[in-house]
């Protein structure tokens, strides 16, 4: 083959495509969920499990955080196995007996995920202790051994991203963890499983905002049809100014949002210049779009005009502050390092930009509809424009933001396409912010258990809270008895003696006395891992704070307590 003959031939010859990586191929399933940022914050979590108990709800949460590629992972257990760990715990068999605990747990969950890094604790070290001087003048140091502590792991360690403990739990280590919690602004998780019942409580040190929530995609969609900019509505104006004239094919493929904005104009026009705002208003509306409407033709009507009057009562909202961003514009973060976070700039440059301007940045997506693909982007291209307008006028603001200047653009752009969906967790303004744990308890179990009384007549669910109070009630003894129970509930709900579901739910716990089922353990595991994930990506949006599970009647509740 001639040189020439060989250009020509590699000239013609596509480029090699390169499909997705052996890591991609691996992770392509939750990749599509919370894609490569969510993988890389995964991947670069450090997560503390402090196992008690019967162990078994801990390891199963941890295995389903091994799995999607969590970056490392340590486990504290200072129990060795026994006879009683190998019915229950699945990771563990005959060899494992008389060895720690979190040894054979770190072994075999590593085993799931050569990717990942692991540990356990506690481990005996040497530490050299000086002595007096020798006769020479030379200080000797004798060798001591000491199991590593709580206290010290959480001392000598790299910063924890999290940490989970499982009950029944010391209770000295509760002040210890909340403590380090505080420091490292660490979030903790508790989770206790017994029997039937089992419970998690997400413990957040702060405010704990939520960008990336991922609305549905139908709640994203923000046309702007009652208030058109410029551009926008001259686009519409100029493609249905001889709307009458068109032919069939292109009367048939103006996009649903050019229709709803044409006709707007004529609405206005004949209704002193106000839109439809009230439903009847709005139906009468939806009936002159539809009338408009081509039935002549060979489909016997048109899909855009479908579309259009689909679209009216959605579409014609005027805009409002959402519930979950106005909780940000009005929550004061207290901690200076909290306040001058990158999200805290820029929710202040949105709230003055929503003063000014009455309506938040535009997110610049656009809905499928039936249209010309040409007409189509154009319409799209506007859009994006008006978004980068407003993300452009964001920036500038964060940018005179004093730590403004250290803000990632991507990050402004970010939240100006979720400013609607922002949600905030754990926050505490008024006087909830002075009320204690225990108030707030009380104030839930009163409230929850009068609610039972008229739950029962309506045959509505009743409340899950006595099963909280119960394992609460044994949250640092692995077994008690139904009457010592009772009477721990009693110190919080007065009379707890004579309310039949706490004491069948103490019935229960005793019964189970400290032990685990494994179903219960490994769907709770797996309840608080997909909890997990969403506080380590920062995406979806967590419970708060505190969800308890009956395995009787399979059913879920959350409370904020």
């Amino acid at each position: 083959m001639s040189d020439e003959m060989t250009e020509i031939v590699m000239a013609q010859t596509p480029p090699i495509l390169h499909g997705p990586s052996e890591k991609e191929r691996k992770y392509d399933r939750q990749l599509r969920l919370w894609a490569a940022s969510g993988q890389a914050a995964l991947e670069s979590a450090n997560l503390l499990l402090v196992n008690s108990g019967a162990g078994v709800v801990g390891v199963e949460t941890l295995k389903n955080l091994v799995l999607p590629g969590i970056g490392r992972f340590a486990i504290y257990d200072e129990k060795e196995v026994d006879e009683s760990d190998l019915g229950v715990n699945f990771f563990l068999d005959q060899g494992s007996l008389g060895k720690p605990r979190a040894r054979c747990l770190t072994e075999m969950l590593l085993e799931l995920n050569p990717e990942v890094q692991g540990d356990w604790y506690p481990k005996q070290e040497v530490q050299w202790s000086r002595q007096t001087p020798e006769h020479d003048g030379n200080r000797a140091y004798t060798p001591m051994v000491q199991d590593t502590t709580l206290e010290s792991l959480l001392h000598s360690s790299s910063v924890f991203t999290a940490i989970m403990y499982t009950h029944p739990v010391r209770p000295e280590y509760i002040p210890l963890l909340e403590s380090y919690s505080q420091q490292h602004k660490t979030p903790l998780v508790a989770i206790h499983s017994a029997g039937f019942y089992s419970s998690f409580q997400l413990i957040l040190p702060g405010a704990f905002p939520i960008v990336d929530t991922h609305p549905d995609e139908t709640a994203t969609t923000d046309l702007r049809v009652l208030d058109p900019w410029p551009e926008l509505a001259e686009f519409a104006r100029n493609m249905t100014r001889d709307i009458d004239a068109l032919d069939d094919h292109e009367h048939g493929h103006l996009p649903y949002l050019v229709l709803l904005l044409h006709f707007l104009d004529q609405w206005k026009s004949s209704h002193e210049g106000r839109y439809p705002s009230t439903y009847k208003e709005k139906t009468e509306f939806r009936n002159l779009v539809q009338s408009a409407a081509r039935t002549d033709n060979a489909e016997g009507g048109e899909e855009n005009f479908d579309e259009a009057a689909a679209a009216v009562l959605k579409a014609l909202v005027p805009p409002s502050l959402p519930a979950g961003l106005r909780e940000v514009f009005e929550y004061e973060p207290q901690d200076p390092a909290e306040k001058s976070s990158g999200f805290w700039i820029i929710a202040r440059a949105i709230k003055e930009y929503y003063a000014e301007h009455r309506s938040l940045p535009l997110p610049g997506s656009l809905p499928d509809m039936k249209a010309k693909s040409g007409v189509y982007i154009q319409l799209q291209n506007i859009y994006k424009k008006k978004a980068r307008e407003g993300v452009s006028e964001i920036l500038q603001r964060v940018r005179a933001t004093p730590g403004g200047e250290h803000v990632d653009p991507a990050e402004v752009e970010l939240f100006c396409k979720n400013a609607a969906h922002v949600k905030l967790i754990n926050a505490t303004n008024g006087a909830e912010a002075n009320s204690t744990k225990v108030d707030r308890l009380k104030k839930v179990v009163e409230q929850e258990l009068a609610n039972d009384e008229f739950a029962a007549e309506s045959l509505m669910p009743l409340s899950l809270i006595p099963i909280y109070l119960v394992l609460q009630a044994t949250a640092h003894v692995a077994s008690a008895s139904t009457q010592e129970i009772v009477a721990e509930v009693a110190k919080l709900v007065p009379n707890a003696e004579q309310n039949e579901r706490l004491v069948y739910a103490a019935q229960e716990v005793a019964r189970a006395e400290g032990g685990e089922l494994h179903n219960i353990a490994a769907l709770t595991g797996g309840m608080v891992a997909q909890e997990m994930i969403k506080i380590i990506t920062k995406q979806y949006i967590p419970i708060d704070n505190t969800c308890i599970f009956d395995g009787i009647s399979s059913r879920c509740q959350v409370f904020r307590l």
